[in-house]
This record gives structure tokens, C-alpha cells and sequence, in this order.
């Protein structure tokens, strides 16, 4: 058995922790819990080097556990280009990468993700709707990309697909890590013009979950939404949404009173080995 720790949405700047103690206590469990990968899922910080530099410092002081995390929507406002997001920039950022979990048949594969309006298409407005409403509404506003989003999100599933190919080739079990979300399932909509629905257009798409399932992904790790639900099976991977999310003034959405006991309730470990079997 190999422990696997899980989490995402640490979103560090906003909470407003001392990064040195966040580091300390993180490693030291790591440590103590002998977790042999650590995966976060996106929005570390609001500043792509910030979150990289996180991810870095965290495996040069924990150096028995593999740290891999994909970049979120927040991580990519500041500090990364689209064309930068695409390199592969550092063995601890994973997306269009991979990790084979010594001593088991199990890749993580991970991609950052994007979206295409698909959660929102009830609503039955075009895709310049969308655009313009994310322009003046929402975070990802700032972030510059030389494509629509469907695009965007079209290139991420193909490169996706390779992947998924590759791993079926060589007799992986996947465990799947990406920051949007990738099924409908989580996204609540009502029958009116809320602001939520229009937001939802920017959470993930349905396809994300359709290509997943076609290649019979075992696991999926995502974030994104600051929920507290169990894991999930549907279809054939279980699902785990671990997002820490805000412990502000503002927005109090945490179950504990401090960055640290929040963190301890989201993190999920599982155990990954050979047999088909895993205990969440």
C-alpha cells in the first residue's frame, strides 16, 4: 500500500497565513503520516511563482514524499503567461505530466483544465454572453489566452485523451488530477437569471467527466468549488472534491476556526497498490 495525501483550493495570500508555519506543519504530517505523494489540486496563491515556489520549498524539506500540483484559475492571474502554463516548468507542476506511483501499477496524470460553458447551457445564451459576462464579473477576467474558452478547453481534452492512451498502453490504473470541475453532478442551477448560473459556465465542462469516463479513470481529484462533499463514485471513478477554501471576514466557509484544523479536515488519504482495491 502507498499513501496518497489529497487536497486543493489552499489559497494561502487570501487567507492571509504565515506560509513558513504552513510549510512547517505540512511536511511535518507528511512526514509523520509517511505519505508517499502529496497532490494539490490548484489555488495555492493569486501568483503562479508564488505557488510554485510553495510546491518547491515543500518537497525540498519533505523529501520522501513526491509534491505535484496543477495550476488553478487564481494561480494563473499573475506572474505565468498561457504559452509558460503549457511548459513543463518543475517536476512538482504536473500539468501535461505524469507521476507512476512506485511499488503499484497507478499514474497520476495531470492537467490544469479549463471550460466551455457546457454547465450553463440551459441557459441557452451564446458564447459572447459568457465571454463578456467573465470579463466583467469574475477572477479569470485578467487572465490572457489566445483562444475562446471552448477552444481552450478543447485543447486541454486532446491532450488529455493522449494521455489517457498512453497510460491504457502500459497498464496504468489513473488516478486523474485537474483544478476545474469535471462533472455536471456538483453544479447547482435553478430555473431563474441568477448571477450563480451565469458563474457556473466557469466551474468545468461535461465533457471533462464524458472523456474520463470513456477511458474508465479510477480516481479524479479536482477543486474549484469550495464544498464539503464525500467522495463520489460515478461511473467509473470515484471523485474527490478536498477544496480548503476561504477563512476571511467576508467569506467564512470553513468548518474549523484556523487554516491548520481546516487544512487536517479536507486533506484525504488513500492507499493506492496493485490489487484493484483501494480504501478512501
Amino acid at each position: 500500500m502507498v499513501k496518497v495525501a489529497m487536497v486543493s483550493d489552499l489559497h494561502l495570500d487570501i487567507n492571509k497565513v504565515n506560509v513558513d508555519e504552513v510549510l512547517a506543519q505540512e511536511s511535518d504530517w507528511l512526514a509523520a503520516h509517511e505519505i508517499s505523494v502529496y497532490l494539490i489540486a490548484g489555488d495555492l496563491f493569486n501568483h503562479f511563482e508564488k505557488s510554485l515556489s510553495f510546491a518547491e520549498q515543500l518537497q525540498k524539506i519533505t523529501p520522501n514524499t513526491a509534491i505535484r500540483f496543477v495550476a488553478g484559475n487564481h494561480d494563473m492571474v499573475n506572474d505565468i503567461t498561457y504559452d509558460e502554463l503549457q511548459e513543463p516548468i518543475s517536476a512538482t507542476y504536473i500539468h501535461h505530466g505524469y507521476y507512476d506511483v512506485p511499488g503499484t501499477d497507478w499514474r497520476v496524470i495531470g492537467n490544469n483544465g479549463w471550460y466551455d460553458y457546457s454547465f450553463s447551457a440551459g441557459l441557452h445564451r451564446p458564447d459572447s454572453d459568457f465571454w463578456h459576462w467573465k470579463k466583467a464579473y469574475w477572477i479569470d477576467g485578467a487572465i490572457k489566452q489566445p483562444m475562446t474558452d471552448p477552444e481552450r478547453l478543447t485543447l486541454e481534452l486532446q491532450q488529455i485523451e493522449i494521455q489517457l492512451k498512453v497510460a491504457q498502453a502500459v497498464h496504468k490504473q489513473v488516478l486523474f488530477m485537474t483544478h476545474f470541475v469535471p462533472r455536471i453532478e456538483y453544479v447547482r442551477v435553478t430555473h431563474d437569471n441568477r448571477f450563480w448560473n451565469m458563474a457556473n459556465a466557469m466551474l468545468g465542462s461535461v465533457r471533462t467527466g464524458e472523456l474520463l469516463s470513456r477511458y474508465h479513470v479510477r480516481r479524479v481529484l479536482f477543486g474549484h468549488m469550495h464544498i464539503h462533499p464525500e467522495p463520489r463514485q460515478i461511473s467509473s471513478a470515484i471523485y474527490y472534491d478536498q477544496a480548503v477554501g476561504y477563512g476571511t471576514a467576508r467569506r467564512h466557509e470553513w468548518l474549523t476556526d484556523t487554516f491548520e484544523s481546516e487544512w487536517l479536515t479536507r486533506v484525504r488519504v488513500i492507499n493506492l497498490s496493485n490489487s484493484q482495491h483501494l480504501n478512501a
